[in-house]
């Protein structure tokens, strides 16, 4: 096979491909993969074996992590939680990977790195598993009131009758002044979670770049604001990608209410399933939380290909302290603090 190398954020066929194959999702989108490059400074690129001036058929999009702290590597895609390749035949995948192969050890790249949701591993693959993670998604495709009914009782039905009765409010959209308040809670649920945040330049540029295909949807209590959830569109799926809330107000039922308003909404809206996102193995509040709703649960799995002269790659120097200094960091530190380390973290 031959293979080319294309900008998706300069070729005009990207768009085309990702509106039509069936693999394609929200974190294919051009303004997902803008977000990355204003945010981050990565630049995506994909390899493809269509030639010049012809239809784009097929493509594998990356992007270059140039990293002195955690190494130079390829990833597809960084902080999204999946991206399959969008080939024509599976069976053109092995002709591919040989060629990112190539061009890794050329380029002397530490790793590279795909994030499939379907399997793309052989018996005779160079590629190795890298990571694991659970994977939930919900059939929008039964009535509301079936969807409804598969909701835990006491854990999910219980907390939504009750941010009903307790009168919350929901806020939808993308605005500046919804972004800030949302960030305002990540930063809360961040650092309770001894969790670096991401900037808050991530979410603006997501709002720019995605548009009404991002959505913020933020409860509030007698004007409070007390939970907020950001989901992604890409045809009709829905992605949940961030949540976070304000742990005084846990008890009003916030979460489970936005998240219904989700679903919801996503139904009348022609949405035929909610991904839920992946979440780590070993995170069993989480995990129990989405199988709450009904979700069905799968295996994500992440692949790598590790480069034989450089090892493995680097972890962020002094993670661990880090984590520890998360909770009492003034605002404005911890922020500088994300826009400086979190692009190494890809």
């Amino acid at each position: 096979m031959r293979f080319c190398t294309i900008d998706p954020l300069l070729d005009r066929r990207w768009d085309e491909l990702v509106a039509h194959h069936p693999r394609a999702g929200a974190f294919h989108e051009r303004g997902w993969l803008e977000a990355l490059h204003r945010t981050y400074g990565y630049r995506p690129w994909a390899l493809t074996s269509s030639l010049p001036g012809e239809p784009l058929v097929d493509a594998i999009v990356f992007c270059r992590i140039a990293s002195w702290i955690t190494g130079t590597r390829l990833v597809s895609l960084p902080f999204s939680d999946h991206c399959d390749p969008l080939l024509s035949d599976r069976a053109d995948f092995p002709g591919f990977l040989e060629a990112v192969r190539t061009a890794s050890e050329e380029q002397s790249y530490r790793y590279v790195e795909f994030r499939p949701l379907l399997p793309v591993c052989g018996q005779d693959s160079w590629l190795e598993e890298s990571e694991t993670y659970c994977f939930h998604a919900l059939s929008l495709e039964p009535a509301v009131g079936e969807i409804f009914n598969a909701f835990h009782r006491n854990s999910i039905q219980r907390k939504i009758r009750r941010a009903e009765r307790e009168h919350l409010s929901c806020e939808k959209g993308s605005s500046a002044d919804l972004v800030a308040e949302f960030y305002r809670l990540m930063l809360m649920t961040r650092r309770r979670h001894q969790l670096l945040p991401q900037p808050l330049a991530w979410f603006r540029n997501l709002a720019v770049c995605l548009g009404d295909e991002m959505q913020i949807r933020l409860a509030r209590k007698d004007g409070n604001p007390v939970a907020a959830i950001l989901s992604l569109r890409h045809g009709r799926r829905v992605i949940y990608k961030y949540g976070c809330s304000d742990q005084r107000f846990h008890s009003l039922g916030g979460m489970p209410f936005l998240f219904w308003r989700l679903i919801e909404e996503s139904k009348a809206a022609g949405a035929e399933a909610i991904d839920f996102g992946r979440s780590d193995s070993d995170h069993e509040g989480l995990t129990t939380f989405k199988d709450r709703f009904g979700a069905t649960r799968s295996v994500l799995k992440y692949y790598r290909h590790i480069s034989s002269k450089l090892g493995k790659t680097a972890s962020l120097p002094g993670s661990r302290v880090l984590r520890r200094f998360v909770p009492v960091l003034p605002g404005r530190v911890l922020a500088g603090a994300s826009a400086l380390l979190y692009k190494h973290m890809g």
